[in-house]
């Protein structure tokens, strides 16, 4: 076993901690300067830096095997759903607004069976090529484009909590060094990018010492160490107090892992897969259907509090438990 591999696989940890520091307080600098909302920074800037380690693995991986990176998306966006959620949730409750529950997560559900009804139509068809080709991967991007215009054109400009109030507005601004700004959003970002690179290197390596198979790598070990910089950047969110970029920060992942992340990686190399992880596509759709469902019709509405918290951390290791037993 590598013993430098193992060793960044260490210092990746604190990379992807300090990364994430870095990111979040850049983007909220830029958020109160500009009046864009906790909300949109965590949907679109924050979304995309920790979607970053998907996005490598996702095109590395598709040159060796196209399992790892469609299960990489997948099992991550699983593990962005039920473990981030749960063990934020467990630190302090997610209260979310009700626009945000009918806007960005039935958005997340929309992706989800974009995904499963791509991917459920090649298998249908007889003799055809199971999997994602490369139309496949424009009907993604396209499907990114869209929610890049609805989030800048539309969320931006309707948004109550997109716009400081009249009493802010009055208020001299204080005048802040962009340059640095700038620079710590970008040190973040590469933060995050090396650290999860690292993390997702060092467990590969560790998994394949002990023969586990790529597919399964794909839906658990890298689909969490691809997930981490989303764990940590919404555990600083939450510790700033900022409860809507630690909630934008894992529904506008899950849309850039399979609208951008998938999509690219299709458009550059046709993703073939077996059977097995269409099963693994539809739990995605049913996971994200959970989440909604938890928004709605919970004991607590547009809350998760430390009960749905529990349930979420439960199945995914239920998950997790089926995944390794299937092999």
């Amino acid at each position: 076993m590598d013993i430098v591999t193992l060793l960044l696989f260490v210092v990746g940890f604190v990379a992807l901690i300090r990364g994430a520091e870095w990111l979040i307080e850049g983007s909220t600098v830029l958020a109160k300067q500009f009046g864009i909302s906790d909300l949109i920074i965590g949907l679109t800037v924050i979304a995309f830096g920790t979607s970053l380690p998907e996005l490598i693995v996702n095109l590395f991986a598709s040159a060796e095997s196209s399992e790892l990176a469609l299960g990489n998306v997948v099992g991550s966006n699983i593990a962005n759903t039920l473990l981030i959620l749960g063990v934020v949730g467990l630190i302090h409750p997610l209260t979310v607004h009700r626009t945000t529950v009918y806007r960005e997560i039935l958005f997340n559900i929309g992706a989800a069976g974009a995904l499963g009804i791509l991917v459920a139509e090649r298998f249908l068809t007889e003799g055809g090529f199971k999997g994602l080709d490369r139309i496949d991967g424009i009907i993604l991007m396209s499907y990114f484009a869209i929610f890049m215009y609805y989030t800048f054109g539309k969320v931006a400009l309707v948004d109550p909590n997109a716009h400081k109030d009249k009493a802010e507005e009055e208020k001299p601004k204080s005048t802040i060094n962009f340059g640095s700004v700038f620079i710590k959003i970008a040190l973040g970002t590469v933060g995050l990018w090396l650290g999860g690179e690292w993390i997702v290197n060092g467990a590969i390596e560790i998994a394949t010492f002990f023969g586990i198979s790529k597919g399964l790598i794909g839906l658990t070990v890298v689909a969490i160490g691809t997930s981490l910089p989303e764990l940590a950047a919404s555990i600083v969110a939450i510790r700033k107090s900022s409860v809507d970029i630690a909630v934008g920060n894992v529904v506008g992942s899950n849309l850039f892992n399979i609208f951008w992340v998938l999509g690219l990686g299709a458009f550059v190399r046709p993703l073939g897969f077996s059977d097995d992880l269409v099963l693994d596509i539809a739990i995605n759709f049913g996971v994200a259907l959970i989440l909604f469902g938890t928004m709605v019709i919970g004991r607590t509405k547009r809350q998760i509090n430390k009960t749905e918290a529990h349930m979420f951390l439960f199945l995914y290791v239920a998950y997790l438990v089926f995944a390794v037993v299937r092999g």
